[in-house]
Order: structure tokens, then sequence, then C-alpha cells
């Protein structure tokens, strides 16, 4: 874990939610559990993707378990259903709710554009990630929004967010190229993993 990212996601937050939040990934980070449970207690959150992995449920029990045991806060992407049934709350894609299923707890969603803000705000999000702020494994060969059109779209706060976080090439040392009013949580895969 990359111990400049944690430090500035335990300094004092802002808003309610977790400042650190652990984004899953199946080719990333094939076995999240260890990673989780090494997140600061009670100081976390975890965003379950593993959108391809067919064990996905099964892995979505085990990290509630080990969200519950560890304070933490869980949200399941694109599957309200897997969110009901694990007692989580819903990550959103673009702000786009996936399915009729009410859930529980936390809304999260993803925003690469104003509109997927919008959107965001529409669904009631309580914490978007803007993304990608920086060049990313995740999309290789992709090129991050940048401080500089990270800042101008998350400034267009008329929507009110309670909290906008940066995803996306996130570790100690890219959070502190971002306007620290403006970036509240951050979320990442490789700076916050075990592995």
């Amino acid at each position: 874990m990359d111990r400049k990212l944690l430090a500035w996601g335990l300094r004092h937050k802002p808003v309610p939610l977790p400042r650190l939040w652990l984004f899953t990934d199946d080719r990333r980070l094939p076995d999240p559990r260890m990673s989780v449970a090494c997140l600061p207690r009670g100081q976390a959150g975890v965003v379950l993707r593993h959108d391809h992995d067919p064990a996905r449920t099964s892995l979505g029990r085990d990290l509630a378990r080990i969200c519950r045991a560890r304070r933490l806060i869980l949200v399941v992407a694109g599957n309200a259903r897997l969110a009901a049934a694990l007692h989580a709350g819903v990550h959103l894609r673009g702000g786009y709710r996936p399915g009729p299923v009410r859930t529980r707890g936390v809304t999260t969603s993803s925003a690469h554009s104003i509109p997927d803000l919008l959107r965001a705000r529409r669904a009631h999000a309580d914490l978007v990630f803007l993304s990608p702020a920086f060049a990313t494994a995740s999309h290789a060969g992709a090129p991050g929004l940048g401080p500089l059109r990270w800042a101008a779209i998350a400034r267009h706060r008329a929507w009110s967010f309670p909290a906008i976080a940066a995803l996306g090439g996130v570790d100690g040392g890219t959070i502190k190229r971002l306007p620290s009013r403006l970036v509240q949580a951050a979320g990442a895969i490789g700076a916050l993993s075990t592995g």
C-alpha cells in the first residue's frame, strides 16, 4: 500500500464518507481479500467491480464479511440485486442506476464528464469518482484528464455534490497535484493493494 496515499486519506476528512476507496479489479487485483483486510479500520470504502469473475457473488460475500468486521463501507458496481443481497450500497456507472432494485447504504458513481455528473446528481449519489484523473493501467494508452481538466470539471459545483473523488492513476504523489479544496476522496487499485 502507498503510505503517502494512506497518510493523505487518514487526515481530517471534510465529508462523512471515507477519503480512501479501494476498487477491485479482476485483472489487476484478482483476489482483493487481503488488500481489503489491510485497509484502515473504519476509514475506507470498497467498490466491488470484478465484473467478469464467475465467482463474483462468492467474492462479494467474503468482502461483505470483511467489511462488516472492519467497519468499512462496501458498494457493488453495476448490480443492484447483488448489492441488496450483500446489504451493501451501489456504485453507479456514469450516474446510471443498475436496475429497479432499491439498495440501502451509500450510493457512489463514476463520472467522466459533466453529463455523467448531472446524472449522478439526479440518482442521488453520495460520492462521485471523477476519472481518469491521470493515465492509469486500467485503461492502458488512454490519456487522463490531468490536474487542470479534472479541476475544471470538478469546479462545476452547481449540482452541489457532497463530495467529489479522484480515480485513475491516483497515488500518494499524484493526489497532491489536484486542488485540495476540490478533491475530498480518492479511489485506487494499485496504490491501495497489498500485492
